[in-house]
């Protein structure tokens, strides 16, 4: 079967957190004048066929784009958001895979997409980011064929750790270097938990 291509994959924000650490929604807090989640669009909407976002009844997503919320209660983890936007774009008929990633993620790779479906061998393969010796199981390529399976998995409650459904499939994991900056080297799957983290954020964006 041939590799996923551009025209058939659709992206989905994973934005459901619950933002402990940060006592706040961090997906709406102000980077460089614009809400963090509007920084992980911009640089995802340009690799994908269609967007979508992951979140709580209530969300106001940036654009007007469609919220897909979990079909699982309570926040059940980055899974069940993934199970959600699966579903979602099952049903456009369209589509083959979908990639996902972290609204808490402002510096994603502009060529994430790209560089996880070339790693396909076949379209029934997930791929999954990595940097540093460092695996990002949200950051990923997903064949919307593994959804049936996804939801029975879900069904037990012990089974909501992204690296153990992950090795029930075909899989691969794409290398990504640190990104050089005027404030030091910076890994692309940074993510803002933290009010230190969201300063650390803020010098990488205001450096020139």
């Amino acid at each position: 079967m041939p590799a996923p291509t551009p025209d058939t994959i659709a992206g989905l924000v994973l934005a459901g957190g619950r933002s402990r650490r940060m006592g706040r929604d961090k997906t709406s807090m102000t980077l460089a004048g614009q809400p963090m989640i509007a920084h992980v669009i911009r640089r995802l909407g340009p690799q994908v066929a269609s967007l979508a976002v992951n979140a709580v009844r209530g969300f106001v997503t940036p654009d007007g784009l469609p919220l897909v919320e979990d079909r699982l209660e309570d926040h059940q983890g980055p899974l069940a958001g993934i199970a959600a936007g699966l579903r979602h774009f099952s049903s456009a008929g369209i589509y083959t895979h979908m990639a996902s990633v972290a609204a808490d993620g402002p510096f994603m790779p502009r060529d994430l997409v790209a560089r996880l479906a070339s790693a396909c061998a076949d379209d029934a393969t997930i791929a999954l980011a990595e940097s540093s010796g460092h695996l990002h199981p949200v950051y990923a390529l997903w064949p919307l064929d593994v959804l049936d399976d996804l939801e029975a998995w879900l069904e037990q409650p012990d089974n909501r750790r992204v690296k153990a459904f992950v090795a029930r499939h075909p899989h691969v994991t794409v290398a990504f270097e640190a990104e050089d900056t005027p404030a030091g080297p910076r890994d692309p799957f940074f993510n803002v938990n933290t009010p230190e983290d969201f300063g650390r954020a803020q010098t990488y964006l205001e450096q020139p």
